[in-house]
């Protein structure tokens, strides 16, 4: 089984919500990376019986680290109406202490796309400029190679390279641009595309050059393919883009864009990240 499958493996509990495990594959600083973490939330409402279309948006909030081991998750549908499903997902791990505490929250929507006009906005995908892989090569950063959910994705990163000194250099290149895909190459789908929403390196380390600590608070990311689109993408590269938008008093904002090598826009993010300093 693919690792990403094996950390998407949820097992439904008589009260009705799902036990899940941590994945060592993916795990981050003091956690599970948060794009496996997102992923998994939207896997439990993925796989829920009374699920209604597919996804259409989820928002995250990272309240502390999920800790290693067993946790649970309770999705729970709030609203169904004729186009949208409205939803409530809790994730609860157990502490150092042995207390329950909420690790992370989140509010999906689910919906039925129909068939309408439909026509593409200004986010150009820049694939015609972007070298096509494997005409380059991946790229493991020294700074994040011991992170074991780096070693899941090939990232072959065309712009945005991590400073070379560290020694708080401000610069105005906050913009990272990459091919993307899982290792091994895997098919693409909902969970997967939401986890790569997070593989960009934060855009205050590039604007900085500053080794300071940090962590996603809370990401919304907003799907505008449907399965179909998905199938057709396989296990082939995604193109991505990211970009700080605003860096205040601990909190920097990051955007986010995920292309298919034939240029569909599958999925827009933000993020909100805080830094120490």
């Amino acid at each position: 089984m693919h690792f990403f499958d094996e950390a998407m493996a949820l097992r439904p509990l008589d009260d009705g919500s799902l036990e899940g495990t941590t994945s060592p594959a993916y795990w981050n600083m003091v956690g599970p990376y948060g794009g496996i973490t997102a992923a998994v939330l939207l896997q439990a409402v993925w796989q829920h019986p009374q699920r209604l279309g597919e996804p259409l948006s989820i928002t995250i909030n990272y309240a502390v680290a999920v800790a290693e081991g067993r946790f649970r998750i309770r999705a729970t549908p709030v609203q169904t109406n004729r186009s949208t499903q409205h939803w409530i997902v809790v994730q609860e791990s157990t502490n150092a202490q042995g207390d329950t505490v909420v690790a992370t929250t989140a509010t999906v929507i689910t919906a039925v796309r129909r068939n309408t006009w439909s026509a593409s906005g200004s986010a150009v995908a820049p694939v015609a400029a972007a070298p096509q892989p494997p005409q380059t090569q991946p790229v493991m950063a020294a700074l994040f190679a011991d992170m074991q959910w780096r070693r899941q994705y090939e990232t072959i990163l065309l712009e945005g390279h991590l400073p070379l000194h560290w020694e708080g250099q401000e610069s105005a290149e906050d913009r990272s641009l990459l091919w993307v895909r899982d290792v091994p190459p895997r098919p693409l789908d909902f969970p997967a595309l939401l986890a790569m929403c997070d593989v960009f390196f934060p855009s205050i380390l590039l604007r900085r050059a500053t080794l300071a600590a940090f962590g996603t608070v809370t990401l919304t990311v907003y799907f505008h393919a449907d399965a179909t689109q998905l199938a057709a993408v396989g296990s082939d590269y995604l193109l991505g883009q990211s970009q700080g938008r605003e860096y205040r008093n601990n909190y920097a904002d990051d955007e986010a864009r995920l292309w298919s090598r034939d240029g569909v826009l599958l999925a827009t993010a933000s993020q909100m990240l805080y830094y120490k300093q």
